[in-house]
């Protein structure tokens, strides 16, 4: 069975003269591409080579139809000869089937090794000259000053741990991998991230410890927290984090209708309002950092007093 292959490189171009010269050579199938000569993606051609049996013959209108190359054109003529099937085309005296058309094609693959070890003797032959002068090839060591400047950047940050690192690459635009690079290269140790970032969050400085403090005042606080964004997905951490460094410390107890019950101990009552105000900067400022916003509000029990 003689199956046919056409393409055209764009699709103003026109595969009817193609096509019209496979059908009167008898092929009873024929599939098209659309595709330039460089692209790798053929799918058509793909299809041909999966459907094509044993006995076969692929009949093209010219080699280049079928090739991106000559390295490429010989491995796939390598691919049907494996499999017996022949390739014939009609204007270039290649036809597979028959001994003269596999001797051409032989030396034709013969002159495309014969260029490729060529190329390697030139390359190798350059580079052998380029290191007696001194020069070595592959990409130069360090960074350039740009991205050393975005390395400190990116390390002081890290060192912070203010920031988680998902945070950290969109401050600076740069990929997860490029931001290990860049600490690497100013040798930081990555793994104690998790652990510096933990101990040094430092998000919430309140006067808690105050000796002074005589007095407890047990406030409810309303949290709402919604992301920026819908691109954004972090009110769920926003909350956890919140809860953990700026709640804890205060004998955070969750009340039944979704508020906090706070126990905040104080000596007066600018202690208490500056405690407070701090709180609410402290939970902001935690919000702010996962892309969140947030709506709190205190009051003290069995009083009017409120603070947001």
């Amino acid at each position: 069975m003689k199956i046919g292959y056409a393409r055209v490189s764009t699709r103003e171009q026109h595969a009817d003269l193609q096509i019209d010269a496979l059908k009167q050579a008898g092929c009873e199938k024929i599939y098209q591409d659309i595709a330039s000569g460089a692209k790798t993606a053929r799918p058509e051609l793909d299809k041909l080579l999966t459907h094509v049996r044993t006995d076969d013959i692929v009949v093209i209108w010219k080699l280049d139809r079928l090739g991106r190359s000559l390295k490429h054109l010989v491995e796939l003529v390598g691919d049907l000869s494996s499999r017996n099937i022949g390739l014939k085309s009609l204007n270039d005296p290649i036809d597979t089937t028959n001994a003269q058309g596999r001797l051409v094609f032989n030396l034709f693959a013969s002159l495309a090794e014969f260029e490729r070890e060529l190329i390697q003797e030139r390359t190798q032959a350059g580079l052998t000259a380029a290191r007696a002068r001194g020069r070595v090839g592959g990409r130069p060591k360090g960074l350039p000053a740009q991205a050393e400047a975005t390395a400190m950047a990116a390390e002081t940050l890290y060192r912070e741990g203010r920031l988680t690192v998902i945070a950290i690459c969109k401050k600076l635009r740069i990929s997860k991998s490029t931001l290990y690079g860049y600490l690497r290269h100013r040798s930081v140790e990555i793994g104690a991230y998790q652990k510096n970032t933990l101990q040094n969050k430092g998000v919430v400085k309140l006067p808690l410890s105050n000796t002074d403090a005589t007095q407890c005042c047990t406030v409810t606080l309303r949290l709402a927290i919604e992301n920026k964004n819908k691109s954004v997905r972090g009110k769920k951490q926003a909350r956890e984090n919140i809860e953990r460094f700026c709640l804890e410390a205060l004998k955070m107890q969750h009340l039944e209708s979704g508020n906090y019950e706070l126990s905040i101990p104080y000596a007066s009552t600018e202690q208490l309002d500056k405690t407070v105000y701090e709180l609410l900067s402290a939970i902001n400022r935690e919000a702010d950092l996962r892309n969140c916003l947030v709506d709190a509000e205190i009051w003290e029990v069995g009083t009017d007093r409120r603070w947001q």
